[in-house]
């Protein structure tokens, strides 16, 4: 599935590039969609290709031995899709709301072991597959430079927040039944860049984007569970790299 949609992306920036060049070429081209600059509100949809990481502080008793941390975090290539808002403020200043779906998945890695004895562990205790769905609502303050032809570099950022239907935070059971619970509201704050392209039907934007949780995702074991999984980390903040596609 990584592979696949590596490659798909892959294969359609390269189209999408190649196609732009082809645009820019052509000496006889004109300006494009520029009513679009001056609508007060306008919308689209976008899709990406994302890779969701865990920013972990662990603790020093549990979840490290000398300099050694005891407990890894490994990101996964996933998709996304959602919606988009656009409120012109004037030339050069634009409000977004993007609201979408990323679809998650990150592996834990557990080797505390030696931190106790009350616990016979195997080595499917040791690894934990955290799926997430979530529905991710940035807003967003976007600079954009005067058009160059039928293209426009922008930059924009803003706040999130971000509503994990599969955190199982809610659960009774917790890790020693096999279920790792976070929480379910989180906010964050994203940074993106990218470049504008004007067809004659819309508008292209490949983007990269960077989002940055604020608040500790963990939910703490049960009391009673040997401290082995939630103990060993502090704090748990979700960190994602994206590679977006707009279409207005």
């Amino acid at each position: 599935m990584k592979k696949i949609l590596i490659k798909t992306f892959s294969l359609l920036f390269l189209g999408i590039f190649l196609f732009t060049q082809a645009q820019f070429r052509n000496r006889d081209r004109q300006d494009r969609r520029q009513e679009q600059d001056s609508y007060q509100y306008s919308y689209g949809f976008y899709l990406n290709l994302n890779q969701f990481d865990y920013k972990l502080v662990l603790d020093p008793n549990y979840g490290m031995e000398d300099k050694k941390n005891l407990v890894q975090t490994k990101p996964t290539y996933s998709f996304g899709a959602g919606l988009i808002g656009r409120m012109r403020l004037n030339d050069n200043f634009d409000l977004r709301i993007e609201p979408g779906l990323q679809f998650v998945e990150r592996e834990l890695t557990f080797n505390t072991h030696n931190n106790s004895d009350a616990l016979v562990l195997t080595d499917a205790d040791k690894i934990r597959k955290v799926k997430s769905t979530y529905v991710d609502i940035p807003i967003m303050l976007e600079f954009h430079a005067d058009r160059w032809y039928n293209s426009r570099p922008y930059a924009a950022a803003g706040l999130n927040y971000m509503v994990n239907v599969q955190s199982n935070s809610s659960a009774a059971e917790d890790n020693q039944q096999g279920i790792f619970r976070s929480t379910t509201h989180n906010f964050a704050w994203s940074a993106e860049a990218g470049i504008q392209f004007y067809f004659s039907r819309f508008k292209l934007t490949p983007a990269f984007r960077g989002t940055f949780a604020f608040n500790n995702e963990i939910v703490a074991d049960n009391a009673g569970t040997p401290p082995y999984w939630t103990t060993a980390i502090s704090t748990m903040q979700t960190r994602a790299f994206m590679f977006v596609l707009k279409f207005e």
